[in-house]
């Protein structure tokens, strides 16, 4: 853990009827002091949205080398690279060539974080796909967050609803091609 983290928990109530996943997370987040609550939140979302066995938290902001969020099988094959935010041409080239799937999970405006990757060198950019959030919908979960939260989150047909400190927030899972 980075000096200066602070602990976030999440006990998660997980309906994905999409994958057909149902369950109940409990989750530690290390939040560096440089990571905004936006980032941390998109963190958990891809972890949740992408949840199945294997997947893990990386060490966050001091592993350069790894993903955010990534998924290893049973032999310590990495499977899934899970970026979150608006990561660079070359770490997803990198993250492509280690892992069977390339995935971005971003809580900013999907055309300036794809805006940077044209033209650069991303090994198999066609099958790597960047997804965003409705315009508000991750701040707007924010702003109710505090070091202990209990959150329901189902997704149903790539839209998901999100019960945090009694409010219920809703958007829809954008999918965007970036080859």
């Amino acid at each position: 853990m980075a000096i200066g983290a602070t602990i976030h928990t999440f006990q998660v109530q997980l309906a994905d009827i999409d994958r057909g996943v149902y369950e109940d997370l409990s989750l530690r987040v290390a939040r560096h002091a440089s990571e905004t609550g936006a980032f941390m939140f998109t963190r958990v979302l891809a972890y949740c949205l992408e949840h199945t066995e294997g997947i893990a938290f990386s060490e966050g902001i001091s592993a350069t080398d790894e993903p955010a969020v990534l998924v290893k099988d049973a032999t310590g094959r990495l499977t899934a690279w899970i970026e979150v935010g608006a990561p660079d041409a070359a770490r997803l080239h990198a993250g492509s060539m280690q892992a069977d799937r390339t995935v971005v999970y971003t809580h900013r405006d999907p055309a300036k974080v794809a805006a940077p990757w044209a033209g650069k060198r991303i090994h198999r950019a066609d099958d790597v796909v960047l997804y965003s959030f409705d315009p508000g919908f991750v701040d707007a979960a924010v702003a109710r967050l505090d070091r202990r939260n209990a959150l329901t989150l189902s997704v149903t047909e790539r839209r998901i609803y999100l019960d945090v400190a009694g409010a219920t927030l809703e958007s829809d899972i954008h999918a965007h091609g970036i080859g």
